[in-house]
């Protein structure tokens, strides 16, 4: 999501005129947008913030969007003085009448709204990838996980007409794109905020799939609770929607999933694992997993370690406990101690990988499709992208770059493939 606002902010400055530089030591104008999901991602950018202010470069103007804005708000000026806006993730419109008001009062200004009102111009962002595109459908989120500071950041869930949505996506595919992710803190729950409608996510992808020309539809990310039957119906039927679904399970212990506000047990969830296996039997699943939330014990702790052996998860991301400011999880000690964070953490990374080399090498000896981004950091190899969210590297042309090619795979180092072209696609070249 903060790759694709990104993308917006960019295309709303390059029509006001302003061109990008890769050396900051140029630029008139620094913009960091930013996330607050963790801790770490915010000491990041007040230390980078903190360096340029000891800098004797005092003309340029600087800015905070995204997530962190929303979160500190005024506090930002309070500790970097030398920050000229505030512009928060509801209000990436106010851009421009944001800047005219720096630049004409040379005073600091901010813009932090609760809730998204305002469509943005997605048609108009500048998109950094030319085969892959995203594309925003629902923002904010209503489920107030209590670990979580989305909600507060992003506001609550509101849906983009279907309209736009469709309107942009048949841009992306006239202007060559290949692939479309469509985006949201929870893309199931798109609709349900406006019952007017009676249209629903499942909806939305029967039709998206009827654009001629669009190869391959994903999504994410997902919540358990609105991954419905008729979605999994939508995985198994529509061939532009990819085999891959972002699955997160956050703790195996159902006393845990209940502190940690996530509305289904345990129990419920590999019930949906099971009956979507069931009807998509290729689909590749990917997790959020945190290990060392308050109270969690080592029994607890070893639930989620069985979870994790027992659904066999292609992709995960796997995560210590942080307490972030504003949320219900800070009235809790952060009883856990590092060191056993770390040892809980380290068990589950040793365990997904484990299961990713079985999954892969179960794969090996198969064609897949692949679309091919571009070359490799050597140069010896084209680098492309599975339906099921893995990298294959293969020898080819650079006229494959943009493409959706036929590979074999033949090995696998970490998380990536090796393949080799096949033959079908060879003759098309």
């Amino acid at each position: 999501m903060n790759e694709l606002d990104s993308e917006i902010i960019a295309g709303i400055l390059t029509k006001r005129g302003l061109s990008e530089t890769t050396d900051e030591t140029l630029a008139d104008l620094l913009i960091f947008n930013t996330c607050s999901i963790r801790d770490l991602a915010e000491r990041k950018v007040m230390g980078k913030l903190g360096k340029l202010g000891r800098q004797k470069k005092r003309d340029r103007i600087i800015g905070v969007t995204g997530c962190m804005a929303n979160a500190k708000k005024e506090a930002i000026f309070q500790k970097l003085p030398h920050v000229d806006f505030i512009l928060g993730t509801n209000n990436i419109h106010d851009l421009n009448c944001l800047l005219d008001e720096v630049i004409l009062t040379g005073a600091q200004s901010i813009r932090t709204d609760e809730e998204f009102t305002q469509e943005l111009d997605y048609i108009a962002a500048k998109r950094q990838d030319k085969s892959k595109a995203y594309v925003s459908i629902i923002r904010g989120c209503d489920k107030y996980c209590t670990y979580c500071v989305v909600p507060y950041t992003r506001g609550p869930e509101v849906s983009r007409t279907p309209q736009s949505i469709l309107e942009e996506c048949r841009e992306l595919v006239a202007q060559g794109y290949k692939e479309i992710s469509l985006l949201g803190q929870n893309v199931n729950s798109y609709g349900k905020d406006k019952p007017e409608w009676k249209y629903l996510f499942h909806d939305l992808l029967y039709e998206i799939d009827k654009i001629e020309g669009l190869n391959r539809v994903r999504f994410l990310t997902s919540h358990p609770v609105d991954i419905s039957r008729e979605l999994m119906g939508a995985i198994r039927d529509l061939p532009s929607l990819c085999e891959q679904v972002h699955f997160p399970l956050q703790a195996g212990s159902n006393r845990i999933l209940k502190k940690m506000h996530r509305l289904y047990t345990k129990e419920e969830y590999f019930e949906k694992v099971a009956l979507l296996k069931e009807l998509v039997p290729d689909v590749a699943l990917g997790t959020d997993i945190i290990v060392g939330f308050p109270t969690e014990t080592d029994e607890e702790f070893e639930e989620t370690y069985e979870a994790m052996r027992q659904v066999r998860y292609a992709t995960s991301f796997l995560y210590t406990y942080s307490p972030r400011k504003g949320t219900p999880a800070m009235r809790w000690v952060d009883d856990i101690p590092e060191s056993i964070k770390a040892e809980r953490h380290q068990r589950l990374l040793d365990l997904h990988r484990e299961i990713s080399s079985e999954l892969m090498a179960e794969k090996l000896g198969q064609e897949v499709e692949v679309l091919v981004e571009k070359r490799s950091k050597d140069g010896n190899y084209l680098r492309g992208l599975t339906r099921c969210w893995r990298h294959v590297l293969f020898e080819g042309a650079d006229s494959c770059i943009g493409s959706i090619q036929t590979v074999k795979l033949t090995g696998y180092s970490h998380q990536t493939w090796m393949g080799q072209m096949g033959k079908a696609s060879i003759e098309t070249l």
